[in-house]
C-alpha cells in the first residue's frame, strides 16, 4: 500500500489512474481511525474505484484555545488497519506540503458555516472546506465518502460542490456507534471512565426526541432536553431541530436533531433523523 506524502506526487499519480480509465474513491481523514472510518472504507471499496484515504489534521480549522496540539496523532496504527482492509493508496501530507505559503486562498462557507457548530467555533468549516477543496484538487476523485455523523460539514461539503462546480459525488455515510449508542468519534478516547459513562445521555437523548416525532417539534425538543437536563456533567454547546438540509424545521416531514456537548473537556457532536407528524 503506497503511502503518500508529496501533493505533487500524489496528483501525478492520481492523474495517472483518471487518464488510464480507473475512478478515484476518496476517503478524507483526520487520522485516529476507527470502524467509523472503515465503514467509509468498505463503502467506497463497493465502487471498485482505486481508493485513496487521506491522513491530514488540519491546521486551517482549528481555531486559538481548540484542540489541535491535543488532537490524536496516530499514523503507524492507522497505515496498519488500512493495509488490512486492503486500501489502495494513503496519501499522508505535512501541513507544510499542504499550505506552503500559508491559507492564503480559502473557501468561504457562506451562512451556514457561521450556525450550529460555526457559532463557537468560527474557522472550522473555512478551513474544512478550503481543506477538502485541495484534497478533491490532489487526488481527482469521481466519488468521495463523508460520515454523516458530521453533519454539518457534510452538508457544506454537498453545497460547495454544487455551487463550485466539483464532477464528484459525494456520498453520506450513517454514523458507526458503539453498542450503547455513543458515536464513535476519535475525540471518545479523551473521556475518563466515569465521563464515557456520561456520554451515553446524547444519543438517549437524540432518541428521545426522535420518539416523539409524532408529537410535533416542541415534544422532541422537551423530550431530548429532558435527558440531557438530567446529567449536570454535560454542558450542553446547542441542541437544535433543522430540516434535512439545516434549514429551519418544517411542521411535518424529515428533519434533524442535532447536539454539541461537552463531557469534561471534551467536546462530543451527534445527530439523528426523525419523522414530524
Amino acid at each position: 500500500m503506497p503511502v503518500h506524502h508529496d501533493p505533487e506526487v500524489m496528483s501525478s499519480v492520481s492523474q495517472k489512474l483518471r487518464t488510464s480509465g480507473r475512478e478515484v474513491a476518496l476517503v478524507p481523514t483526520m487520522g485516529a481511525l476507527h470502524d467509523g472510518h472503515l465503514a467509509l472504507v468498505e463503502q467506497a471499496k463497493e465502487t471498485e474505484s482505486e481508493v485513496i484515504v487521506s491522513i491530514f489534521v488540519n491546521p486551517l480549522q482549528f481555531g486559538a484555545g481548540e484542540d489541535l496540539d491535543r488532537y490524536p496523532r496516530t499514523l503507524d496504527a492507522d497505515l496498519e488497519m488500512l493495509r488490512e482492509v486492503g486500501v489502495d493508496s494513503v496519501f499522508a501530507p505535512s501541513p507544510v506540503g499542504m499550505y506552503p505559503v500559508g491559507p492564503r486562498t480559502t473557501v468561504a462557507p457562506g451562512p451556514l458555516g457561521t450556525e450550529l457548530c460555526g457559532a463557537t467555533r468560527p474557522v472550522l468549516f473555512g478551513g474544512m472546506l478550503t481543506v477538502v477543496a485541495k484534497l478533491f484538487q490532489i487526488t481527482k476523485p469521481t466519488i468521495a465518502f463523508f460520515g454523516e455523523k458530521d453533519y454539518q460539514q457534510l452538508i457544506l461539503i454537498e453545497q460547495m460542490v454544487r455551487d463550485l462546480n466539483f464532477d464528484i459525488r459525494i456520498v453520506g455515510v450513517p454514523t458507526v456507534r458503539e453498542p450503547d449508542g455513543l458515536a464513535l468519534s476519535s475525540r471518545n478516547r479523551f473521556l475518563t471512565p466515569d465521563e464515557r459513562v456520561s456520554a451515553i445521555a446524547i444519543p438517549a437523548a437524540l432518541r428521545a426526541g426522535a420518539r416523539s416525532g409524532e408529537a410535533g417539534a416542541e415534544a422532541v425538543m422537551r423530550a431530548a432536553r429532558a435527558v440531557l437536563d438530567s446529567h449536570e456533567e454535560i454542558r450542553v454547546e446547542y441542541l437544535e431541530l433543522r430540516d434535512p438540509d439545516l434549514g429551519p424545521a418544517r411542521a411535518s416531514g424529515r428533519a434533524r436533531l442535532l447536539v454539541a456537548a461537552y463531557v469534561g473537556r471534551t467536546r462530543l457532536i451527534d445527530n439523528l433523523s426523525l419523522t414530524l407528524k
